[in-house]
This record gives C-alpha cells, sequence and structure tokens, in this order.
C-alpha cells in the first residue's frame, strides 16, 4: 500500500536509503532512479512520503531539489541531519592491501581524497554509492571496492575493509520529507523551521528591502539561496527557511513587509525544527 511507502533517490543501501530508516522504520522504503520519480511517486499516491536531500555541508546544495519542490504541489513536513560515514566495501575475501581500485560517486570519492591517495588507490567514478556497491559485489574481484554505507555492505553482502574514511568529520546531510498531505507544525510544541520561496520585483534594493522586515522583527533566516527560473536572467528565485511560524507575530509582521517587495511568494511547509539543529 502506498500509505506504508516512502520514496527516495537511489540504489537500495543509498545514504537517501539509511535516512528513510533513520525516520521512518517501520516504512517501506522506495528507491527511484531520479528526484522526479521520487517526487512523482508521492504526486500519484504510489508512496505516501519522499524523502530528499537538499544540502550537504561539505558539497552545498543539491540543486534539482530547489528547483523541482517549489512546482511540485508537495509540502514539506519534517527535516532530518544524517551523518555522512563512509566505508570501503569489498568482497568477502578480499583485504585491504590486495585493493588497487575504488569506485563511488564522484562526492564520496572526493570527500575521502585523503584516503585514496595514502592508499595509491585509483579511482574511478560510478553512478552513485550504493550503485557502485552492487556492482562490485557483482564483479566479485578482490582487487576492487567501493565507498558506500554500512547499509549498502550489509544489502549486497559486502565487507567493511575500513570504515569512516571521510575527511571531514562533520560530513552531513540534511534531508526533507515531503507530503501530498500539507500538515503544519504545532507552534506550540517546539521550535519550527519555515521554509518558501519569493520573487523580487526588478527594482534596485528590492532583495535588500525584502530582507528588511526580518531584520526588524529579529527573524532568524537561515538558509537563502539564488537560483534562475524559466531561463530569465531577471526572474531570479529565492529560496529561504527561517525559524519560527507563520503565526508566531514577529514571523507574520516579517513576512508581510516580504510580499510588498516581491512579486510571488510561496509556503513550502511548516515543519518541526530537527533536534540536531542545537548541535550545529
Amino acid at each position: 500500500m502506498s500509505e506504508d511507502k516512502i520514496a527516495f533517490q537511489g540504489e537500495p543501501g543509498a545514504y537517501s536509503h539509511q535516512a528513510c530508516r533513520d525516520v521512518y522504520p517501520d516504512m517501506t522504503a522506495m528507491p527511484c532512479a531520479t528526484f522526479e520519480e521520487a517526487i512523482g511517486a508521492v504526486q500519484r499516491g504510489e508512496a505516501k512520503l519522499a524523502m530528499l536531500p537538499v544540502e550537504n555541508s561539505l558539497y552545498g546544495r543539491v540543486a534539482d531539489v530547489h528547483h523541482l519542490l517549489p512546482g511540485s504541489g508537495l509540502y514539506i513536513i519534517g527535516e532530518h541531519f544524517l551523518p555522512i560515514r563512509l566505508q570501503l566495501l569489498g568482497v568477502k575475501d578480499a583485504t585491504i592491501d590486495e585493493i588497487d581500485t575504488v569506485q563511488s560517486h564522484v562526492v564520496a570519492l572526493g570527500q575521502c581524497r585523503v584516503f585514496i591517495q595514502s592508499h595509491k588507490l585509483n579511482a574511478v567514478v560510478g553512478a552513485d554509492t550504493a550503485g557502485s556497491a552492487k556492482e562490485i559485489a557483482a564483479a566479485e574481484n578482490i582487487s576492487r571496492a567501493a565507498i558506500a554505507s554500512t547499509l549498502a555492505a550489509e544489502i549486497y553482502g559486502l565487507k567493511a575493509l575500513a570504515t569512516n574514511i571521510e575527511d571531514a568529520a562533520h560530513n552531513t546531510t540534511r534531508f526533507l520529507v515531503a507530503s501530498r498531505q500539507k500538515i503544519e507544525a504545532d507552534r506550540l510544541n517546539g521550535p519550527s523551521i519555515t521554509t518558501f520561496v519569493f520573487r523580487v520585483r526588478n527594482l534596485p534594493s528590492a532583495l535588500y528591502k525584502a530582507m528588511g522586515g526580518f531584520a526588524t522583527n529579529g527573524v532568524n533566516m537561515v538558509k537563502l539561496e539564488s537560483y534562475m527560473v524559466d531561463g530569465q536572467f531577471t526572474a531570479t528565485q529565492f529560496y529561504a527557511d527561517i525559524e519560527g511560524h507563520p503565526d508566531d507575530p514577529a514571523v507574520a509582521r516579517a513576512l508581510e513587509e516580504l510580499h510588498f517587495f516581491t512579486s510571488s511568494t510561496k509556503i513550502l511547509g511548516v515543519y518541526p525544527a530537527s533536534a540536531a539543529r542545537a548541535d550545529r
């Protein structure tokens, strides 16, 4: 049943799959080839939710998600911060001394540069981390390894030859949970995050003035990203996260002032702030 499924982009064993397990352990994780397919599965009712990575502490934003969410008709109902722990995975008979080639997503390879160079490994770019683990398991070559998750090792029958090989211990990906159903956080149950997109009017200082209401009302803006839409250089859209709920008086005043200097504004979600934010 769709009510039991949560869609994610990637092969089984991807870090998005791990995020699904962490937050919704009782739901069936549904792998999808692309972000469009994961979102589409929720739109069509084939899955109840989608787990979507939006940014990584090293890599930066996941641009596809910023472009796809605003027009998807889905609502953000939650967030999850997943520490990315990268493992060197080989077939059961392999040893680390026998490995000469390592395969993974280009970003994962870049995040393990020190380890790869110190072990003089030949790096091969794969489609993704879990897909690389799947290929290594199928090849059964003791000289080849993948960089992927512990979950991927479990799914594909690989063993960890080296653990936590990432260069930076703070490597973390933030995920958003998207739903067809609009579920807003109760402002009385703890801190909230409000995510919205807006386009400023094509006027001098429009962005400065649009942001002024948040400053004067003491509303903390924790994220602001810009990107082009419809191929127009003058039609920049902004994606923002603020601390607070639209029903908070200060947030309500800030959003009201924002409307004066924007041609469009759309709230994508109002959801509980992750407890992990306190550690960042």
